[in-house]
C-alpha cells in the first residue's frame, strides 16, 4: 500500500491518494478496510476509488458523484491493471463545485507519476 498524504488543499478540503495491488472487488473492500484502520483515514469524508481487474472495472464514488468514473478513466488511459487507486477527501466546510473533479484528476495524476517512477 502506497499513501501520499496532504497532496492538495482547497478551501479547507484536504486530499490524499493511495493505491496498491488489487485484483477484485473483494480485494478492493479489504484495501479500503485497511486504509480506514488509521484514525485519520477513518475520519475522511470520501474514499473514491477504482480498479481495473480481470473481472472487469469496479469503482465507487463514496458520495463524491462522478469521482470513481474519473479514476477509472485515468487507469484505463494509463493501462494500469490489477491496481486500486483511492482518492481520499476530508471536507473543509466549503463546497468546491466542479473544482473537486479537477482535484480528483490531479490526485490520480500525482499517484500515477509516482507509481511510474517506482516501476
Amino acid at each position: 500500500m502506497r499513501i501520499l498524504e496532504n497532496i492538495l488543499t482547497d478551501r479547507g478540503s484536504r486530499y490524499a491518494v493511495s493505491g496498491g495491488s488489487c485484483h477484485s472487488a473483494a480485494e478492493a473492500r479489504a484495501f479500503l478496510a485497511e486504509l480506514r484502520r488509521g484514525k485519520k483515514f477513518a475520519r475522511a469524508t470520501h474514499h473514491s476509488w477504482a480498479v481495473l481487474g480481470a473481472g472487469g472495472p469496479v469503482k465507487s464514488d463514496d458520495g463524491e458523484t462522478g469521482a470513481g468514473a474519473i479514476i477509472l478513466r485515468m487507469l484505463e488511459r494509463a493501462e494500469l491493471r490489477d491496481h486500486i487507486v483511492v482518492v481520499t477527501r476530508w471536507y473543509g466546510g466549503k463546497p468546491l463545485g466542479g473544482d473537486r473533479f479537477r482535484h480528483v484528476q490531479e490526485a490520480v495524476r500525482i499517484y500515477l507519476d509516482t507509481h511510474a517512477g517506482r516501476s
